[in-house]
């Protein structure tokens, strides 16, 4: 991907953003802005706000109705994936997970990402946008949000080699303590698309996690598209037993999840598809 290419990437991501900050302040039904008065207020053309609207539309968050405009859709029904009980352990998912990077850049937080991470919208943040590939194939797109003053020196060898949860623990001393993540079903864009090597529309699986570190502190804002042809998950629960009985399970690590996050629960088992073999 050339610089181009990334470029319109981010900027798609900043007119997806805005659109969500305004959504959050209205309820469902209500109308947003005209295409004219957000391409005026975001500076961007038309067709850089029109394929951030579309994959809004296609993620089931936009409703365009044809000569009267775009609205809020409803609200999705929400569902636990584990009881609050115990706390959750995710085996490490199979195949060889690799990365390489689309984006890698510092800008402004902005209003909704700088909420979720607890900081100003004029903090800087890093901003990367990274393939996930397994045995070579591509899997996921990830766009991760850090604190810069959490990571002044991280590398882009940090971010396509080893686990990024490491790397943070290592170097730059940040020890991540857990993590809230939600996943509901998408589908993909034409961007997405040609980066996957999927059709256009293709079902998808979005990911959005906010982690935080010991002290509670929220140090990374996480959104990722994962193929839905290739990846799938699975729910192992333990029932019927006593807190006497249960076994600690070791801690291991999934892509896109902290290292030890959430011990001693139900094992979610997250694993990918096709060509890679899933746990059994």
């Amino acid at each position: 991907m050339n610089a181009g290419e990334s470029g319109t990437v981010l900027k798609r991501e900043r007119v997806r953003d805005h659109i969500l900050e305004l959504m959050e302040s209205l309820n469902p039904g209500d109308a947003i802005p005209s295409e004219r008065s957000l391409c005026a207020a975001l500076h961007v053309s038309r067709p850089t706000l029109r394929a951030a609207v579309d994959e809004l539309v296609a993620a089931g968050r936009l409703v365009r109705e044809h000569g009267r405009g775009m609205f809020v859709a409803p609200e999705k029904i929400t569902q636990e994936l584990v009881s609050d009980r115990r706390a959750m352990v995710v085996p490490r998912a199979s195949g060889a997970w690799t990365s390489r990077l689309l984006e890698f850049t510092t800008i402004a937080a902005g209003a909704r990402v700088g909420r979720k991470l607890h900081l100003s919208p004029a903090a800087d943040i890093v901003y990367v946008a990274r393939l996930r590939l397994v045995d070579g194939a591509p899997m996921a797109i990830e766009h991760l949000h850090i604190p810069a003053s959490l990571v002044p020196a991280l590398t882009a060898q940090e971010l396509e080699t080893g686990d990024l949860y490491e790397h943070l623990h290592d170097r730059h001393g940040v020890r991540v303590s857990e993590a809230v993540q939600t996943i509901e079903p998408t589908v993909v864009s034409q961007a997405e698309a040609k980066i996957l090597g999927v059709p256009h529309l293709s079902p998808a699986l979005l990911f959005e996690r906010l982690t935080s570190d010991t002290n509670g502190q929220a140090v990374e804002y996480v959104h990722s598209i994962y193929r839905g042809d290739r990846y799938r998950i699975v729910t192992r629960l333990t029932l019927g037993l006593s807190a006497g009985d249960e076994q600690a399970t070791p801690a291991q690590s999934f892509p896109g999840i902290p290292p030890g996050a959430f011990p001693q629960q139900e094992a979610v088992v997250l694993t990918a598809q096709g060509d890679v073999h899933a746990d059994r």
